[in-house]
């Protein structure tokens, strides 16, 4: 087992910040490797057969819902039957996530918006793509209802990063925050997934490749061996405090 280091919310936006500054990995990329991992461990976790599996995706404005929402268009292309529930009604999407969305919508995927009054329809599962690491005291509006939403559901979630509702940095849980069965996260483990507390919401961690360079990594005094050789979506072990990886 490999011991792999913890990175801070900072440092994951030097990371974001550095993929497009210095190496033109533009967020797009970013997000459709994101999205498409997280597609693939949905499959995995529905025992391989999405075919004609009813799968929820929720998705907020944000890069994480950016994510989901390639999630979503990856499960659909596979014969899923995914029914999007956005934070927000569609024209109130805007850069790489509203372009995601926009796809989504010329495909005719069955979509709605955080209301008042709605129920979540039967799923094998629920992906959470609300909050990112950008999250910033408790969820309100239109998260708050679909994070509610998710977890009246008996259907098991999936959250990609992070669950929503947890501090990356801090690892506190706000109120409501969803409770996860797995949690993708990106790149590197968040330090806040590992604090006292954290695990009751995560579940099973898993890690995934979006395209980091080694000499990025390098240049945050960081020594990362080819992680994702094998696979793309590696499963974590956690214990005491501490995250590794069988590579």
């Amino acid at each position: 087992m490999t011991l792999l280091p913890l990175l801070s919310t900072d440092q994951m936006r030097e990371v974001d910040r550095l993929m497009i500054e210095e190496y033109h990995i533009e967020l797009i990329q970013m997000m459709e490797n994101a999205g498409r991992n997280l597609a693939l461990l949905a499959k995995r976790l529905l025992d391989e057969d999405v075919t004609d599996r009813p799968v929820v995706v929720l998705a907020g404005r944000g890069h994480n819902g950016g994510g989901g929402l390639v999630a979503a268009r990856h499960l659909l292309n596979w014969g899923a039957w995914v029914q999007l529930l956005l934070t927000h009604r569609p024209e109130e999407y805007s850069g790489v996530p509203a372009h995601q969305l926009s796809i989504l919508q010329a495909m005719d995927a069955p979509l709605a918006w955080a209301e008042d009054g709605w129920e979540l329809p039967p799923a094998d599962l629920i992906i959470d793509a609300v909050i990112g690491y950008g999250l910033q005291g408790n969820p309100r509006g239109g998260a708050a209802n679909l994070i509610a939403l998710a977890n009246s559901s008996v259907a098991p979630i999936l959250s990609l990063d992070a669950p929503s509702g947890l501090d990356t940095a801090s690892g506190q849980l706000y109120s409501p925050h969803i409770v996860a069965a797995a949690t993708m996260t990106l790149a590197l483990p968040k330090t806040g997934l590992l604090a006292p507390g954290a695990a009751s919401a995560i579940g099973q961690l898993y890690l995934a490749d979006i395209s980091v360079p080694p000499a990025l990594y390098e240049r945050l005094g960081l020594d990362i061996p080819p992680l994702f050789a094998a696979d793309t979506v590696l499963p974590l072990s956690i214990s005491d405090g501490a995250a590794a990886v069988e590579i």
